[in-house]
């Protein structure tokens, strides 16, 4: 899915754009882009058409912070109202994406050495750009950035995302690449961490087989969290019959979280697809390619604190840290001066396009598309 933005608009942005009041930074048939920055220090870049908008951190991990599409806000409930400048993973808590690795990813197990999901979530982003134009789906603006990440002896590589958001969409395509710069081979972790926020009665639908062997729960927790017995038994429940955590009941105790690691079927375009199917039959969305990020992760916790839903972060492993994957044989090799590439969709749906986006994910299950 790697898309060439060579033929369109770049417009270079620097910390010194950002000040306490929106500026406007373009403005192009009917999308505009506005800099600004938090009460915190942390510069916000907003890009937004007639239908909603994105609020992405271009210098901090190039998150997006927030998501807003069809009057709602898509993004998880935290204890932060403002993004925090900070490396610290859970000090920054509460972002719509994150991309997470690259040398690892995933929580650290008791003889790992590096941060919870590894170095990008929070990382540094320099030659930072705004890109505008035209393609098949219409008028666009995206933002992209490079993040180089060093250490002798150790790895040298290159991140450099792309977020696009179209004139009439209600949702982003993102494209990631990473390039090995070593002059020996790499070995890559990564996983897209997509927080919506769960609907009370919400229904998940997705390319899943509901068997033991198409979901794994992760039943060992970081050594941070307290369960309590209520949330242990729930965790069992989804053990024994793990469909039953398709349905977001009100007041289910996953606190502090319920981690499934999933295999998902692809259409015949190679896209597996998700679904978080509102009361009103509108929903929440996520697409990607099981080619480059084999694993369908699904993250819930509901707790007074944080109420989030990682639909399916779609990742390149369980996350369960490096010697895991290692041990596993998951890691990616990339070879010398290459690059790992891949591509995701997320968003939201209107009631029109949930519904066969649905039909579509019940015709991959039953082997119809």
């Amino acid at each position: 899915m790697h898309y060439d933005y060579s033929d369109h608009i770049f417009v270079d942005l620097v910390p010194e754009q950002f000040g306490p009041l929106d500026t406007t930074v373009a403005r192009y048939s009917g999308l505009v882009a506005t800099a600004f920055r938090y009460r915190s220090g942390v510069a916000g870049l907003r890009i937004s058409n007639a239908k909603g908008e994105i609020v992405m951190l271009p210098f901090q991990g190039q998150q997006i912070w927030d998501a807003t599409f069809l009057n709602r806000s898509l993004t998880m409930r935290s204890m932060f109202d403002v993004p925090v400048a900070t490396r610290d993973y859970l000090s920054n808590y509460g972002a719509f994406f994150l991309h997470c690795g690259a040398t690892a990813m995933g929580n650290p197990g008791p003889d790992d050495h590096h941060p919870l999901h590894g170095d990008l979530p929070n990382a540094p982003y320099g030659d930072v750009q705004l890109i505008i134009g035209d393609n098949a789906e219409g008028p666009f603006m995206a933002l992209t950035g490079r993040c180089r990440q060093t250490v002798a002896f150790s790895h040298d590589y290159v991140t450099q995302p792309t977020v696009r958001l179209q004139r009439d969409a209600t949702g982003v395509a993102v494209d990631i690449a990473i390039t090995n710069l070593k002059r020996s081979a790499m070995e890559l972790m990564y996983l897209a961490h997509i927080n919506f926020r769960p609907a009370d009665d919400g229904r998940l639908v997705d390319s899943v087989v509901d068997d033991d062997a198409d979901i794994v729960v992760r039943q060992v927790l970081p050594p941070f969290f307290k369960p309590s017995e209520s949330y242990l038994a729930y965790r069992d429940a989804i053990v024994a019959a793990p469909s039953r955590h398709r349905t977001l009941t009100k007041n289910e105790p996953i606190d502090p979280e319920l981690v499934l690691t999933m295999k998902a079927k692809a259409d015949a375009e190679g896209w597996a697809h998700a679904l978080q199917v509102h009361p009103d039959r509108t929903a929440d969305f996520v697409s990607f390619r099981p080619s480059e990020l084999n694993y369908a992760v699904r993250w819930i916790t509901r707790g007074a604190d944080q109420d989030a839903l990682g639909l399916v972060l779609p990742a390149t492993a369980e996350p369960d840290g490096y010697l895991a994957a290692k041990e596993r044989g998951r890691l990616v090799r990339v070879a010398a001066g290459e690059t790992f590439h891949c591509g995701l969709l997320f968003g939201a749906m209107d009631a029109e396009e949930a519904a066969r986006q649905e039909q579509l994910i019940s015709e991959i299950r039953t082997g119809v598309a």
